[in-house]
């Protein structure tokens, strides 16, 4: 590979000493490969036609043969031929000899250049740029991957993702569809009088979800803070301060392991709608990932990792306690009764001897509600599935149910056995709020790093008043994977986070999120 260096090094400095920059300023094409190829899909095999144009790219490929040489040149719509003739060249350039040479010399695959001429189809039918002109944009001093394998190591791919780039059209087509994923959300939300706000991402407390925070320190305020976990409690100040129809769609930092559907630091969108509740959070939920998927795959059939997957309105809805009860034969609500510790010991029996896992931290007879359904239901959820009606426990920010006790107006929505969406009826009344995040914060005390803190400022805003509002939450990563047939949320993060390379693992947190 230093050798390979070296050798464009000095092609490079050999450049110089022609008066050819190996590093140019800049180039204006006149047209993208792209828009050449439909513009003159008419011009017959054989034929030429004789009008100016300038195009710029990588040299992805190059063949030389004799007095002729075929280099392939990409730019981000696509890829056209350099049919590059040894006697029109030297007829373009009577004053220099070695024209020829020097470009099939000095030129590698890799390297940028911008060029000048007419078009032409070959014979063999593919329209080319027949040179004239040309210059050295960018020399590359190092080599592409091997065009016909690509990147076989995948890890390489994550680490090198301009790498991953230049060779794969997938991996292109997927980022362009991401951003057209995120564009259509954004413009679905506003035309539909949403305003996007941001809100701050290092904080004081760190609230909104149950997630570990990464920590930092303000040197000039001498102030430890936190990177956010979520966009809620900021976006639900807003509700406060009279905004009806709020979001923020921006990036989230958990303190948390990797998986294929977790990374530490990952987007997601948060929208809060007054006057709503988690039935009208159903609603939306379906139109906006609806919209998105007719945006990007033309309906809503898809297929993902083999499986067709209909995202035809309306879902499936379906209580947290009919899906355990399906799937395990337990009827947690008949477990219920006066003395908590007493009802959360007849379900883990039960839950024991119908072979479910008994966690020690699953202490109350939600929480085991939770822990059952994770275990044999989660990953059964292939199609768009709304789960509601979450125990209150694990849910201290939803309101509390209007006829079910013990539970909270929350839904959390599953795709292809992954949580893609999580809504409430928000929990408006401040005493209530102030009541869980205080056992929450015990929690915390007890040793649990995800359990959340009491933020003061956030209860005065509710004392101040928040009207009745629906909440939703959509993992813009997770939903980008759907919608690519990406088996990993790596391949839908343009640079994910990797430890380095050489350095040994130490103790890694299990993902909780994202």
């Amino acid at each position: 590979m230093s050798d390979l260096r070296e050798t464009r090094l000095e092609k490079a400095r050999t450049l110089e000493g022609l008066g050819r920059a190996p590093y140019a300023l800049g180039f204006k094409p006149s047209h993208r490969t792209a828009e050449l190829q439909q513009l003159h899909a008419d011009l017959a095999n054989g034929e030429e036609r004789d009008q100016p144009v300038a195009v710029a790219g990588r040299v992805m490929t190059r063949r030389v043969m004799g007095k002729l040489a075929f280099f392939t040149l990409a730019d981000e719509s696509g890829s056209i031929q350099l049919y590059i003739d040894k006697a029109s060249l030297l007829a373009a350039h009577p004053e220099n000899p070695e024209v020829f040479a020097q470009l099939t010399t000095l030129v590698d695959a890799g390297d940028w250049i911008g060029v000048q001429g007419s078009l032409k189809r070959t014979d063999r039918g593919e329209l080319s740029v027949k040179l004239r002109n040309w210059e050295m944009l960018c020399k590359a001093l190092q080599p592409l991957p091997d065009k016909w394998h690509g990147l076989a190591d995948v890890e390489k791919r994550y680490r090198q993702r301009y790498l991953d780039l230049i060779v794969s059209p997938h991996t292109r087509e997927t980022f362009r569809r991401r951003a057209r994923i995120v564009s259509t959300m954004r413009r679905w939300l506003d035309e539909r009088g949403f305003l996007e706000i941001e809100t701050p991402v290092l904080q004081i407390e760190a609230g909104g979800a149950d997630a570990r925070p990464f920590e930092t320190h303000h040197n000039a305020l001498d102030l430890p803070l936190t990177l956010r976990i979520a966009t809620e409690l900021h976006l639900k100040r807003l509700l406060v301060g009279g905004f009806e129809r709020v979001y923020e769609l921006g990036r989230i930092f958990r303190n948390e392991g990797v998986s294929t559907r977790h990374n530490p630091e990952f987007t997601s969108v948060e929208i809060y709608q007054a006057y709503a509740d988690y039935f009208g959070m159903i609603d939306l939920t379906e139109q906006l990932i609806v919209a998105a998927a007719r945006e990007v795959c033309g309906g809503t059939e898809i297929t993902y990792q083999g499986s067709g997957i209909d995202l035809t309105p309306p879902w499936r809805r379906a209580t947290m306690h009919e899906l355990v009860q399906e799937a395990t034969g337990l009827d947690f609500t008949g477990f219920a009764g006066q003395d908590p510790a007493e009802s959360r010991a007849r379900a883990a029996a039960a839950m024991a001897a119908a072979g479910l896992e008994v966690p020690a931290a699953a202490d109350s007879l939600g929480r085991l509600l939770v822990e059952a359904f994770e275990q044999r239901v989660e990953e059964t959820l292939i199609q768009p599935t709304f789960v509601l009606d979450y125990p209150v426990e694990n849910s201290p920010l939803a309101r509390a149910h209007r006829s079910k006790p013990g539970l909270v107006e929350r839904f959390e929505l599953f795709i292809v056995g992954r949580e893609t969406a999580n809504a409430f009826s928000e929990l408006i009344d401040p005493v209530d709020q102030r009541s869980r995040l205080e056992a929450q914060q015990q929690r915390r005390r007890a040793g649990d790093p995800e359990a959340q803190t009491v933020d003061e400022d956030f209860l005065h805003a509710l004392e101040v008043g928040m009207p009745p509002s629906g909440g939703l939450g959509i993992g813009i990563d997770r939903l980008v994977m759907l919608l690519t047939d990406s088996p990993s949320i790596r391949d839908v993060i343009a640079f994910p986070l990797l430890r380095p390379e050489g350095i040994r693992p130490s103790a890694e947190a299990a993902p909780s999120g994202g």
